[in-house]
This record gives C-alpha cells, sequence and structure tokens, in this order.
C-alpha cells in the first residue's frame, strides 16, 4: 500500500536526500557524518519541502539495513530484556555481545546506529539552510516557521537517538557545515538543553491539527518534550506538558488523542494513524522503491520457516518477559517477580517435540497481552493456526521457544500489507509506532507519583487513574485471543465477530488496581506496566537505565540483572553475564567515528568510561 502521506513521496521528490541514504557503504564511512547535504538543492519553498521529506525518511534508518535501526528491537529491547536474539549464534553475531555486555567499540551496529542518526539531523540542519536562505517574497512568515519547527523537531528526534545511546555525544547545528572544516564537533558537554530547545520551538510553533498525517504536529513535539523531561527528571516541567497533551492532544488530523478499544489494534496497518498514535514512521510498500519505504528494519523478526514473514526466527520473547504476564488471583501483576519461582513460571514447550502431543499450555492466571505479544505453543497465532512449536524456532537452545507475535500481520492480509517486490514477506506497511497514548498515560502517572514522593505535589490517584486505564483495555474481552467452539468457524474468525461463539485461548484475568498504598509502590507498579504494555517495541533498556533499575541498587525486584540471572538458568547465552553499573549504562562511541575526528592524532570525541 503506497499511503498517500508526505513521507511517500521521497522517491521522485527528493533524489539528493535519497543519494545520501543510499551512499552508506564503506565509503561513506571514511567521511565525516555530520555537515551538510549541499545547495544542489533548489533554493525554493519546494526545495525547502523536499528538504524536509528526506529529514523525515531518515526515520527509519538509511543504513539500506538492520543494524542501524531506530525501531530498538536491538539496543532497547534484546539488552533490556524483552527478548534474546534469536535465530542461531552465527547468524548476526554482532549482537551477541551486545546483548551480553561484551561489545566492542568496533561493533558494527554501533557504527551503523550513529550513522543513521547523524545522517537524519544532516538532512533536517540541510531543511533549516534553505529556509535561511529564502526571501520573504519566496515563502510566507508562516510556512517558514511550520518548517523550520518540522526540521527542529527531527533534529531533536535524532539528537534524542544518540543521547539515549551515548549519553556524551556532538550536538550539530545548522552552523557546522563540513564545507567550513568545523565539522569535528567535540562531545565534551551535556546535550539536553539543545534537545529541549528543539522540541520546545516545535511544540510552540507547528499546529495541532489540519497537517498530513506523519508530519510532526504540536503534540508530537510536546510528547517528545516531555519524554525529554522526564529523561532528565525533570518531573513538575514533563506533568506540565503532559497535562496539557492529554487534556487537548489530537493526531494532526484533528482527531482527539484516545486509546484504541483492543491493544492488538495498535498494531493493524487498517489502523495506522489513528487516535493512539502520536507519532510514528510511516511504512510504505508497493511503492516503487523496492520495498526500502517499508518498515526494513524489522525484516529478521518473525517466526522461522513457513509462518508470516518465511524468515528468519531473530527476536525472539524472553523467558523473563512471558513469565512477567503472570497474574494474581485478584488479575493483578507479581511486582515481587515471584513470577519467576518454580511456582509461577511459565510452562512452555522447551526441548520439546513438535510431534509430542502431550504437551498442554500453561492454564494459570495470565494478563491477556500474552498472546498478542508473543507466540507460544498451543496458542492461536493470529490466523496462521495454533503456534506449532520448535518448528516456527531456529534454535531453541540459543533462542527458547517463544516466537515474536506483536508485529505479525494476518495471512488473510499478506498480500495487502507486505511488499510483493522483495524476496521475502517480512517486509511491511505496518507503521513503526514512536509514542502511542498509551505512553503519554503512563508518563503522566509517572510524574504523578514522582512528585508525591518529592513531596513536590502530585496525586497519586490520579497516577492509578492513568494506569487503570490503560489496564482496563487489557481486560477487555473483545481484545483477548480468542478460540472458536463453533463449528466452521475458526479462532481469527471468533476475534473478529463477537458473534461466533467462542472462549479464551487462556486464562486470561486482569484487573485494575484498587489503591497505590504509597509511591513506592505507585512507581513498581506503573514501571511494571510499561513492561507489561511496551513488551518488544525497543524501549526497556532505555527505562530501565533512566529508572536506575539495571540491577538491585535501586532496590526494586525487578531489575536488568535479575533478568540476565533468571534467563542464565535456562539459555547458556546469559550464565555468568553480568551489568556494570556506570558502565554498561551507555554503549561505547563507534571507534570508527572517533577516528574520523581526530586532529594531529587526537580526537574530539572522548570514549565513555570503561570502554
Amino acid at each position: 500500500m503506497n499511503k498517500n502521506i508526505i513521507i511517500k513521496t521521497i522517491a521522485w521528490m527528493f533524489p539528493v536526500a535519497l543519494m545520501v541514504a543510499y551512499s552508506c557503504e564503506d565509503s561513506f564511512l571514511e567521511q565525516p557524518q555530520k555537515g551538510a547535504l549541499g545547495d544542489e538543492l533548489v533554493i525554493t519553498k519546494k526545495g525547502a519541502e523536499q528538504s524536509l521529506i528526506g529529514a523525515y525518511a531518515a526515520l527509519k534508518g538509511t543504513q539500506g539495513n538492520y543494524n542501524g535501526s531506530n525501531t530498538g528491537w536491538v539496543f532497547g529491547s534484546i539488552v533490556g530484556g524483552d527478548a534474546h536474539k534469536g535465530s542461531d549464534a552465527g547468524d548476526q553475531s554482532d549482537i551477541n555481545p551486545i546483548a551480553n555486555f561484551t561489545a566492542t567499540s568496533t561493533n558494527s551496529y554501533f557504527n551503523a546506529k550513529w550513522i543513521t542518526n547523524y545522517d537524519g539531523i544532516n538532512r533536517a540542519n540541510s531543511t533549516i539552510k534553505i529556509l535561511d536562505k529564502l526571501e520573504p517574497s519566496e515563502i510566507a512568515d508562516a510556512d517558514k516557521t511550520t518548517l523550520r519547527a518540522e526540521a527542529r523537531f527531527l533534529r531533536g528526534f535524532y539528537h534524542f537517538e544518540v543521547k539515549k545511546m551515548w549519553n556524551m555525544v556532538p550536538y550539530v547545528d545548522e552552523k557546522i557545515d563540513y564545507l567550513l572544516g568545523n565539522f569535528k564537533v567535540p562531545n565534551d558537554r551535556d546535550i539536553w538543553a539543545d534537545i529541549e530547545a528543539d522540541f520546545k520551538f516545535g511544540y510552540d510553533n507547528l499546529a495541532g491539527s489540519g497537517m498530513a498525517a506523519g508530519r510532526a504536529n504540536k503534540w508530537a513535539a510536546g510528547a517528545f518534550l516531555a519524554k525529554t523531561y522526564i529523561f532528565q527528571r525533570k518531573w513538575t516541567e514533563a506533568k506540565a506538558v503532559l497535562d496539557a497533551i492529554i487534556a487537548e492532544g489530537t493526531t494532526p488530523g484533528g482527531a482527539r488523542y484516545g486509546l484504541l478499544d483492543r491493544f492488538h489494534d495498535n498494531f493493524e496497518m487498517k489502523n495506522d494513524n489513528t487516535k493512539e498514535s502520536v507519532f510514528a514512521y510511516q511504512a510504505s510498500i508497493n511503492d516503487g522503491s523496492g520495498g526500502n519505504n517499508s518498515n526494513f528494519d524489522e525484516i529478521l523478526n518473525w517466526p522461522y520457516n513457513n509462518g508470516p514473514g518465511g524468515c528468519c526466527g531473530f527476536f525472539q520473547p524472553s523467558f523473563e518477559l512471558a513469565n512477567s504476564y503472570r497474574t494474581d488471583g485478584a488479575g493483578l501483576p507479581l511486582l515481587d517477580r515471584s513470577y519467576n519461582s518454580s511456582g509461577e513460571q511459565l510452562k512452555d514447550d522447551m526441548g520439546i517435540a513438535v510431534d509430542d502431543a502431550g504437551f498442554t499450555p500453561d492454564a494459570g492466571n495470565l494478563d491477556p497481552r500474552i498472546d498478542w505479544t508473543i507466540g507460544r505453543r498451543g496458542i492461536p497465532y493470529l490466523d496462521w493456526g495454533a503456534h506449532p512449536g520448535a518448528s516456527w524456532v531456529r534454535l531453541q537452545s540459543n533462542g527458547g521457544p517463544y516466537s515474536p507475535k506483536k508485529h505479525a500481520y494476518a495471512k488473510a492480509d499478506e498480500s495487502s500489507v507486505t511488499d510483493g517486490s522483495s524476496w521475502t514477506k517480512g517486509l511491511t506497511g505496518i507503521n513503526v509506532q514512536f509514542i502511542r497514548y498509551a505512553q503519554v498515560l503512563l508518563w503522566a502517572a509517572e510524574a504523578e507519583a514522582e512528585l508525591v514522593k518529592a513531596g513536590s505535589g502530585g496525586s497519586l490517584e490520579k497516577a492509578r487513574e492513568y494506569v487503570n486505564m490503560i489496564r482496563a483495555r487489557a481486560a477487555n474481552p473483545a481484545g483477548f485471543v480468542k478460540a472458536s467452539v463453533q463449528n466452521g468457524k475458526t479462532d481469527w474468525d471468533a476475534y473478529l465477530d463477537a458473534n461466533v461463539a467462542s472462549q479464551p485461548a487462556a486464562k486470561y484475568v486482569v484487573a485494575e488496581y484498587p489503591s497505590f498504598p504509597d509511591a513506592t509502590y505507585a512507581l513498581r507498579a506503573i514501571h511494571f506496566e510499561h513492561k507489561l504494555e511496551f513488551g518488544m517495541e525497543g524501549h526497556r533498556f532505555f527505562d530501565l537505565v533512566r529508572w536506575d533499575e539495571t540491577t538491585n541498587a535501586g532496590g526494586n525486584p525487578v531489575n536488568l540483572q535479575a533478568y540476565l540471572d533468571y534467563e542464565g538458568t535456562r539459555l547458556g547465552i546469559y550464565r555468568g553475564v553480568t551489568f556494570v553499573r556506570g558502565k554498561h549504562d551507555y554503549y561505547p562511541l563507534p571507534q570508527n567515528q572517533i577516528d574520523l575526528e581526530q586532529t594531529g592524532g587526537v580526537s574530539a570525541l572522548n570514549q565513555n568510561p570503561g570502554y
């Protein structure tokens, strides 16, 4: 589907940006990755608009591959404990040391991520440079301000990506130009204030509605501004913006933000750009780009063998994530991490042959979101039939028994949501969500609880209200995975049509919190709700770092080291893996970039501590 929105016109409107996007081979790595695209672009309003399209296009990653991804599947989800690399040990082996915290600065994934985002910064700056050269007779002030605000929003987005990865990174604005020779920008200062300023400019100057789908509006800029405040623990500032978004926020088309009725609705292409989408990469298929405009970053992340995608067995959900969906008799999560105990951990088919007919799925209480997030044996996998177990897993001993499911498509939709020009059905037109409205609600809950904890205002009751909005949606029986009990009707028919006789596919028991007795309890509940709602969406590691929950130093039993220890009891690849606080909170700067920044043998870039 070639979506009729601004970003999809890049293939014919912005050849210069495409030249940069497709030149990321070894020769590209020999060039400094910060600077300008140059004045080959026509200095007109149309030229500025086309340049901006190129800046939007970089959202998906411009490496023509998956290792520069902004989806966070490696750096956020695998490292954060949502998932294992999967496949076998030798395939995409550079992910292995990233996952076990032994990666060095020469790892190819770091360099690709750096290039992807500084290229996006280049493109945003090029737009601003064009705007600066336009005379009043060539562009109306209002149009100029809007285009500048969008470009600054995108510049803020890409800087946020590198900031959360490496902490101390260069801030590159439109004054930095390769042709001027000032491109060797040091990473000797914190850039949060610069990122704030870019998002604040967007928040103050963009319209709330009346814009094409896919473009940043006032409320998307506000959401990223709030996220920037949250990462700095500026709770008062974050609350003010989040309150405004909840009260007034709309999509670019003018629809008021809200939660979709069913959890899985968020991950179907027909619901792209609806009321829960705050900002997303606009994936497109069958548009003449050979699949390049699809969500290419996810090409590997399908069940192995003959399920959706037809390849490749990567991004397998972890044991610990699956266990986390266990609920107690009241339908609440086990915040003390007892879900990993022998009496609570999920029953799985690790080591059980496909033809062993004796296996039955776990019969205990579960949050229903598990079966939209994780493919597990015996449970309907959309309309592909019940997950068959080991035949959809490339190597259980390397990745465990589970398959990715959250971003999978229905078999009936395969021809309409996948790109037919590629070797794989794994290129889809389903948008990649960078912020969903559910995150806005959980951030608002977090701000309320943190302010209570600090004695600076806030409301635990308001925090509970926001969390329960999300849990109420999860508890909607219409959103459960269904097992049909009606002759001639499939499990998928039962999900699509409430008139089909059915029963839940598992024992789904989920309920709202009756109270938040104190701020500590509230924050643990909020943090855990992030895990349940956004598992496999690329956020987990960065949340754990900002919460100081990478080890048990923060007092929360649900932490990254606890995940590593437990996972090591199930998979040998995690045995003995240790997270070093103060080192592994951030990744090593790519050595290629340090070398490129040298003058007289001294680099402008300093490596992160411990690397």
